[in-house]
């Protein structure tokens, strides 16, 4: 499957945040009372959004690029192109993740030559920590974030360039 990007827009934003992944669904649940507000941070030119469609226009995913991909409690110090996925929920488990991540970071890479990639995966997103990690990122941190509901992340790093040394 080929894929096409364009910066999200106010009707995909809320299609995709009424996307629910089984097994993980509470995890990516927006809050209803904040969906107007989640809205507008998905429109967010700084957070980079991305809608991803396939070769006949339907909308199969999304991305962003920097801080909104960022989970609270993690060391973001080193410097790093931040990013996030979305496939549709009727999507995963079919093989695609390797092609959609690929995208995404040829995407990255046009729009930013970051020298290293970083992802924030939670713990209990199996599929998504074993794409990042197919696709060469390596976890380097751990830790808890949440204030009731507390989950573990594993934040991972992929490097762009062979290190001269």
């Amino acid at each position: 499957m080929e894929f096409r990007f364009a910066p999200i827009t106010e009707v995909e934003a809320r299609v995709v945040l009424g996307w629910r992944y089984p097994g993980i669904d509470t995890l990516y649940r927006p809050n209803p009372d904040e969906i107007e507000e989640d809205i507008r941070a998905l429109l967010r030119p700084e957070y980079h959004y991305h809608a991803a469609f396939d070769s006949e226009g339907i909308l199969v995913g999304f991305c962003c690029f920097g801080e909104d991909a960022q989970v609270p409690g993690g060391d973001y110090g080193l410097p790093a192109l931040d990013v996030g996925v979305g496939l549709h929920p009727d999507l995963t488990g079919r093989g695609l993740s390797h092609a959609f991540l690929a995208a995404i970071l040829e995407l990255g890479r046009a729009l930013f030559a970051p020298e290293y990639f970083r992802a924030t995966v939670a713990a209990i997103n199996v599929r998504s920590l074993r794409m990042f990690e197919r696709a060469g990122f390596m976890v380097v941190q751990t830790f808890d974030s949440g204030s009731h509901n507390i989950q573990r992340f594993f934040v991972l790093l992929k490097a762009e360039r062979e290190s001269r040394y």
